[in-house]
């Protein structure tokens, strides 16, 4: 599988471990007859503005299944408590000036958003990270399962969690715009590696959402609106949907 080089100063890594709590050996699990990392790795060669793919991940197991399909990976310590430590880790080991980080439970993420963070990035030097948010209805809002965010007057965020805020306290319901926050990240290099290195913070702890480390630290993230929405794999039932989606998709493309 060619690697492509668009982009030598741009990175793309993607974290794998093998031990999800909720689906154990999640990134080897099939969709539509291929490990769900070749999937995500197939994705993330079709990023145009990054260079490099690189899985990065502390099982062999992950490590032989990305080089049997001709991908890049590099084992990184097993000693990591999360993704973003791993990402941090290959980061530090190249001179790429940005890194993406891009889940490897993303098996139908769209290039589109990712490059538009690229270049939103890039062209700011202000901005030290960049993610992606979807704009969703009151249903997807109400998911547990889904992060969502709320943004500032210039796409920065304000607040990440697992609750539907904004609250809509009068229950207008009209004028308070919900997104879905996506999670992948654009980030500096040298901000990634300083932000791998801070403690966990309070807030971080209580949501279980390591993107608000930043923000308790008091660092920004430009939310960039995206128009294609994307599943997470993280549980069976996710598993099952994705299989679903991957067949319509063949359908739908007449293959």
């Amino acid at each position: 599988m060619p690697q492509m080089t668009n982009n030598p100063d741009v990175l793309t890594v993607i974290p794998a471990r093998y031990g999800s709590t909720r689906l154990a050996g999640k990134p080897l699990k099939t969709i539509g007859g291929k490990p769900m990392i070749q999937l995500v790795y197939e994705r993330a060669l079709k990023i145009k503005t990054s260079g490099a793919v690189i899985v990065a991940t502390d099982d062999a197991r992950i490590y032989d299944t990305v080089r049997a399909f001709g991908g890049e990976a590099r084992m990184t310590s097993p000693e990591h408590h999360s993704g973003t430590d791993r990402v941090a880790e290959v980061a530090g080991e190249t001179e790429a000036d940005i890194i993406i980080n891009l889940q490897g439970d993303e098996p139908f993420i769209k290039p589109d958003g990712i490059d538009e963070a690229v270049g939103r990035l890039a062209g700011d030097p202000a901005i030290e990270v960049a993610t992606l948010c979807v704009a969703v209805g009151e249903d997807e809002a109400q998911n547990p399962d889904v992060t969502m965010v709320v943004r500032d007057l210039e796409g920065m965020a304000l607040y990440f969690s697992k609750l539907p805020i904004p609250n809509d306290r009068d229950g207008q319901g009209k004028t308070r715009p919900l997104y879905k926050h996506l999670g992948i990240y654009v980030f500096r290099r040298d901000f990634l590696i300083q932000y791998a290195a801070l403690e966990p913070t309070p807030l971080e702890k209580s949501e279980k959402l390591e993107q608000l480390r930043i923000l308790e630290h008091g660092h920004r993230i430009l939310c960039v609106e995206t128009a294609d929405d994307s599943i997470g794999v993280d549980s069976p039932d996710d598993l099952q949907r994705a299989n679903e989606i991957f067949r319509r998709e063949i359908v739908n493309n007449g293959a």
